[in-house]
């Protein structure tokens, strides 16, 4: 059996999922990364994560697809043999902003696909393959941590698909906290702000402009790494008693203000 512990990734080589993935490699965790792209494709990143020291495996996969998830998961449990961590990081933003009144179901569809019904199905199957680790170890300690964002209250009516999604992130995390608290397995979210990463690329003027304009406390973008580090905390046992919290890593942007 592998001493270290296991961490699954979705979305886990680029953007935020980096950062993350980054920060539990520099832990000591080996890491299981998950991503659409062919792995020839995705430049130097498992390489940069590799070079912590632990092993790294990537599967790449749709986790909106239930066969692909499925077999996500058994490439994790057959060739690093158990599941610790799982961070639900993958996400997709709408191809078009459109206006709610005019926006597509097709859009809907496919936005909530990847956004809530994939990570709804895969922390359901973790969960369980959790659940059987516990009885089988009593040194188990898993938990599961969703990466939502401030979109989960803060509404953007050109993409109203993204944030029902993100809001409806926030309720599966309270339901898993409920039904695995007896378990002892905690479940979390965290809802970044204004990240740079390759998803905000094409916004950054405009971020750019509203953070000149006091749109967050702390003056500056988000990094991957600050979500990373937040992610890295948990996983460490630091909040072994706040199962089914929101840990918002915003710079200040939802405090409400007069």
């Amino acid at each position: 059996m592998n001493n270290r512990k296991v961490a699954l990734i979705t979305g886990g080589s680029r953007g935020i999922g980096l950062g993350i993935a980054k920060c539990l490699a520099a832990d000591g965790l080996d890491l299981a990364i998950n991503g659409l792209r062919p792995e020839e494709g995705l430049g130097t990143a498992l390489t940069d994560l590799r070079n912590y020291g632990g092993e790294v495996i990537y599967s790449q996969g749709n986790i909106a697809a239930a066969g692909e998830r499925e077999r996500i998961l058994s490439q994790v449990k057959n060739r690093l043999g158990r599941l610790d961590v799982l961070v639900n990081n993958a996400g997709i933003a709408p191809r078009e902003r459109r206006d709610i009144l005019q926006a597509s179901e097709e859009s809907f569809i496919h936005v909530l696909g990847t956004n809530l019904q994939g990570p709804y199905f895969l922390t359901q199957s973790v969960a369980n393959w959790m659940i059987e680790q516990k009885k089988a170890r009593t040194d188990f300690q898993g938990c599961i941590i969703t990466i939502s964002s401030i979109s989960a209250t803060v509404a953007s009516p050109d993409r109203g698909e993204y944030c029902i999604a993100k809001a409806g992130l926030g309720m599966m995390t309270r339901l898993f906290a409920v039904r695995l608290g007896e378990f002892d397995i905690p479940v979390y979210e965290i809802r970044p702000g204004i990240v740079r990463t390759d998803m905000t690329a094409a916004v950054t003027d405009k971020y750019d402009r509203l953070l000149e304009q006091g749109l967050t406390l702390q003056n500056r973008w988000g990094s991957p790494e600050d979500v990373g580090r937040v992610v890295s905390a948990i996983v460490r046992d630091a909040f072994s008693y706040s199962t089914g919290q929101v840990f918002m890593v915003d710079g200040g942007l939802t405090i409400p203000r007069l």
